[in-house]
């Protein structure tokens, strides 16, 4: 079974999904024939080059009820054992994390990307990294394995760019608006962060169903939908 996620790593959702997500794989008994791989998306596609205070930036955009955003968002991740700091965090444009992420999975596997996809989330929003900085996202690639001199000549060139702009443009055909979107085997979709039952159910019933005759183009049910 594939599994493609579909998520922006400046996302608090997209964390928390995907410690959920994993809580279900592991309980899955077909787990070790499951491949997931993470697709880009970006929230603020236009987000300037240029870090600035993630705490600004909310405000501006959501006004007073940012605060309790973040607090709210805070509290379900320590559940799941992320730590969130908000103080720390900066916005900046993600476009070449979905790059870097693009490379890991080309040329070192979807369980390589996966590491590196966490590794990019705690930067991001525990340690106060510039995920848009090419030193940065240099050392976060290395830490998780990449090979520097590679890392550091994809940076600074353009490959993957047309890559990622065609799997975003691919995710805007499915119609995935909101993130994290979880496709299971290119049909069904999952959106949200989802609690570790609801995905263990999906994972269940799409073994099921692709394992049988299902006609093509029939909806799915508990909590997943066709694409």
């Amino acid at each position: 079974m594939k599994v493609e996620i579909y998520s922006d790593i400046a996302c608090p959702w997209c964390y928390i999904g995907k410690r959920r997500f994993e809580q279900a794989l592991d309980r899955f008994e077909g787990k070790d024939a499951v491949e997931v791989v993470y697709r880009p998306y970006q929230l603020v596609p236009d987000a300037p080059a240029e870090a600035s205070p993630h705490r600004a930036w909310l405000a501006e955009r959501y006004g007073p009820q940012s605060v309790a955003m973040d607090a709210r968002v805070t509290e379900l991740g320590r559940a799941e054992g992320i730590t969130y700091d908000f103080d720390a965090a900066l916005h900046s444009n993600t476009f070449l994390g979905h790059r870097l992420l693009h490379l890991a999975e080309q040329e070192y596997g979807a369980a390589v990307q996966g590491a590196l996809k966490e590794a990019l989330l705690k930067a991001h929003f525990t340690d106060g990294a510039d995920v848009g900085d090419r030193a940065q996202l240099t050392e976060i690639a290395v830490a998780t394995g990449l090979d520097r001199e590679r890392v550091a000549a994809y940076l600074a060139g353009e490959e993957g760019t047309a890559e990622v702009r065609a799997q975003l443009e691919e995710a805007r055909r499915l119609g995935i608006s909101a993130v994290p979107t979880f496709v299971f085997e290119g049909k069904y979709a999952v959106q949200g962060g989802q609690e570790a039952e609801t995905f263990l159910q999906v994972l269940t019933q799409v073994a099921a169903e692709t394992d049988a005759t299902t006609p093509e183009g029939e909806a799915c049910t508990d909590g997943s939908c066709a694409v």
